[in-house]
């Protein structure tokens, strides 16, 4: 009996001990909260892992963080030391257990290499042949002029990292002194290594005057790991041990619900290696102290939930106030253009735009002849009359300029991506012409709508005993834009020489009308071969209101239709909107990555290939 409490005794000793040490497998490198409220964390496991260890906040799981395996292909940049004191045996110690750590490097790390002695010199751009980095290395010798630029070669290595395409981005610093020449200080290297993403890991030559406090303090700011080297033959085993920490190395990115000045308490733990566990006290003066209700310009009331509310509140009804504002402001404007063609106000010519733009002149001018003879110039131009747009096309050329070059400014300081950007500007230089579009759209669709009536009245005034002439001054008086101001056009023109049937076949154009053009060539032919014109604009007219009604049947029964396709395309981006908006570190991976790119490119040609074939199902020409 008492050999079998033993043995029980000793393997609950034996599975207690190994439980210790899988809990123990995880440690928390370093945690950095500049960057509030998002939190960063480095976590190293026993032994490399492929899955990312999973994190909870005060009891609660984290999701939508973002995990960069260091395992993984990743950007490091080995700085090193060749000032005068690295002169000898321990600039080829260095040479020596630095081109070690790149020969033994993953096959997708990106190495590049940069010196720092009186100056920093950065010696290859990013490479993932091992032989680039190893040529330069073994070419390197000592700085002529005496000096250390430890803090340059930090900020110079940061900003390199800044442009990388990879998530992961590590330094590796070796020096045997103190920064004695840099232009930088410490808390400026530690920003530009913290504004980069990168961790530093440090390695110090250490002798009886080194001192390693700047060190320790770039590595423990960076979420890295200091390395002090007794003996200068021990470089290639602190070499080896960085690489293998930086297999075993995962950073974790989080945006945090705890407020300034609260304590957290955060578990990490990895599938199959452990976990770890830490209390972190977020300090009352992060993000610049605007984070803080003591802090903030608003009394502490409005951090409250009750003061969020109010403030919703007060938001939406000065939105709700401009909103009335500018309802009554154009429902006045509509008004007075109502009342303008019986009060007598004229209407404001081109001339006075003209005068407004003056100063755009010879530029609108030197464009007019360089491109005025260009098929496209014309179609635009053509574009331009249709919607009755009050612009020349040099005018609506710069405008299209002006807003691609407006719109690519708001999202580059907003910080969007280069893409996001890019997108932007296109945006901005084909929303006028969209704008146009739609205006010769909407004006089209209401001169169909006034066709029926017009021809109409033309017909009962023909059946009075007036001429055609005349019959079309009645709709003049009687109609509205745009049917008013084409016939006002067409009398015009008219009056002044040209033939009636030219006129109207050139109004026919402007408004692009295939149903008015059916009726001007009925017109045409009534002319050369004669009989009753009235009787001929009742059948036009009959014949228009029943293709009207037919076309209203049609949308009507594809209307489902159109709403799918309405929804199918503005959902991925109703929902990028709405997860970039609550958690924009999710969505990173999507806007920051090669891959991401490639996959908005190839989405975004999917869905174009999807809403025209939506498009070519619903759409009807009768």
């Amino acid at each position: 009996m008492k050999r079998a409490l033993a043995a029980v005794a000793a393997c609950a000793a034996v599975l207690a001990s190994a439980a210790s040490a899988s809990t123990a497998a995880v440690r928390i490198a370093g945690i950095d909260t500049s960057g509030y409220p998002t939190i960063a964390l480095n976590v190293v496991t026993a032994h490399p892992t492929t899955r990312a260890p999973r994190l909870t906040e005060d009891g609660r799981a984290v999701t939508g963080y973002t995990a960069v395996n260091f395992d993984s292909a990743k950007s490091v940049v080995l700085a090193i030391d060749d000032s005068r004191s690295m002169q000898g045996t321990s600039l080829d110690n260095a040479v020596a257990a630095a081109e070690a750590f790149v020969e033994r490097k993953a096959p997708g790390d990106r190495i590049s290499v940069i010196a720092f002695g009186r100056h920093e010199r950065q010696l290859t751009g990013f490479s993932t042949a091992p032989s680039d980095a190893v040529g330069v290395l073994s070419g390197l010798t000592v700085d002529s002029q005496q000096g250390t630029a430890l803090y340059d070669g930090v900020v110079a290595a940061a900003n390199e990292l800044r442009g990388s395409q990879l998530a992961g981005r590590v330094i590796v610093l070796l020096t045997d002194g103190r920064d004695v020449s840099s232009s930088s200080s410490l808390s400026q290297a530690v920003a530009a290594a913290r504004d980069a993403d990168a961790s530093i890991y440090s390695i110090g030559i250490e002798s009886r005057d080194f001192d390693p406090s700047a060190l320790r303090a770039l590595a423990q700011s960076t979420n890295g790991t200091y390395y002090g080297a007794d003996a200068h033959d021990s470089l290639t085993q602190i070499y080896g041990a960085i690489a293998a920490e930086l297999q075993r190395t995962w950073r974790i990115s989080y945006d945090t619900t705890a407020r300034p000045g609260d304590t957290v308490q955060l578990h990490v733990s990895a599938p199959g290696a452990g976990a770890a566990a830490t209390s972190l006290q977020l300090a009352p003066s992060l993000g610049g102290g605007a984070s803080a209700p003591s802090a903030g310009s608003l009394p502490s009331f409005a951090y409250s939930p009750a003061g969020t509310l109010a403030l919703a509140g007060i938001v939406g009804l000065l939105v709700l106030l401009a909103v009335l504002a500018l309802t009554h402001v154009r429902r006045g404007g509509w008004v007075k253009q109502r009342l303008e063609a019986h009060v007598g106000h004229a209407r404001r010519q081109s001339s006075a735009r003209g005068e407004r733009l003056s100063f755009m002149a010879a530029i609108f001018k030197a464009t007019e002849g360089a491109l005025g003879r260009r098929s496209q110039w014309r179609s635009v131009e053509k574009l331009l009359v249709r919607g009755d747009v009050p612009l020349r096309p040099a005018e609506f050329l710069w405008t299209m300029i002006g807003g691609s070059v407006g719109f690519g400014l708001l999202f580059a300081i907003f910080g969007a991506p280069a893409v996001l950007i890019l997108v932007a500007m296109v945006a901005g230089a084909f929303a006028p012409y969209w704008f146009v579009s739609l205006r010769v759209r909407r004006r089209a669709k209401a001169f169909e709508n006034q066709l029926p009536d017009l021809l109409t009245t033309i017909a009962a005034s023909l059946k009075a005993g007036h001429s055609f002439k005349h019959g079309l001054q009645a709709v003049l008086d009687e109609s509205a834009p745009p049917a008013s101001i084409e016939l006002k056009r067409v009398l015009t023109e008219a009056g002044l020489g040209r033939p009636m049937d030219d006129a109207l076949t050139e109004m026919a154009d402007r408004v692009a009308s295939k149903n008015f053009e059916f009726a001007i060539t009925a017109v045409t032919i009534q002319r050369q071969v004669g009989g009753s014109l009235a009787t001929l604009f009742d059948m036009v007219s009959e014949t228009v209101r029943n293709r009207q009604q037919f076309a209203r049947k049609i949308r009507s029964l594809t209307a489902m239709g159109r709403m799918s396709a309405y929804t199918l395309i503005g959902i991925p981006f109703f929902i990028t909107g709405m997860i970039s908006l609550t958690n924009k570190s999710y969505m990173n991976p999507l806007f920051h990555t090669h891959l991401g790119h490639m996959m908005l490119i190839v989405g975004l040609v999917m869905m174009g290939i999807g809403s025209m074939i939506l498009k070519k199902i619903v759409s009807f020409r009768g």
